[in-house]
This record gives structure tokens, sequence and C-alpha cells, in this order.
């Protein structure tokens, strides 16, 4: 099991991303729109430099949703390698057959 502090401090950045998700949208087009003067890029450029660090998407990490696990995640189960095989060994996912020989 994670520590809880990590697992609150994950929750905190998926609230960030999502509430500055639009805004952070917004300064990126008009950062990459080459119409645009280079004067209001670069102020656009400043104002999304002063948005949070953590409301940018790349520093959420994939954590498994039963322990909290931040490594050996499998995405299309959102579950960490060791939550899966307790799963299976139990029988409760479903068509997953774990053997034992």
């Amino acid at each position: 099991m994670a520590k809880k502090s990590m697992i609150a401090r994950e929750v905190k950045r998926e609230k960030l991303v999502k509430q500055y998700a639009a805004k952070r949208a917004a300064l990126k087009a008009v950062i990459n729109d080459k119409s645009i003067p280079v004067e209001e890029r670069f102020k656009a450029t400043l104002e999304l430099a002063k948005l949070p660090r953590n409301s940018s998407a790349t520093r959420m990490h994939n954590r498994c949703q039963l322990t909290g696990r931040p490594h050996a995640y499998y995405r299309k189960l959102k579950i960490s390698r060791i939550a899966l095989r307790n799963l299976g060994s139990n029988g409760e996912i479903p068509g997953l057959v774990k053997s034992s020989w």
C-alpha cells in the first residue's frame, strides 16, 4: 500500500489539471499560432509560466486504483502487477486463468 500522502498528492494534481485544462489549452494555442505577433505570444508564454506547475498533465503519475502503487502499472486494467496477481489467484478476474506448476 502506498503512503496516504502520496495518493493525496496525486489526487490534488488531478484536480488541478482538470481546473486549469481549458486555460492551458487556450494559452498553448496562442503560443503555437505563428500568425499572432511575437509580443502577444511571449505574453501568453509568461501567463502559462504563472500557472501552478502541478496543473500540467505531464506531472501526473499513474497509480494502481487498489493499492496506490506507482510502478508496474497496467494501463488497460488500471491496477499494478501485484494487484493483478492477487485478483487472478482469487479468481476475481473473468477470463484470466492463473497457472502454477
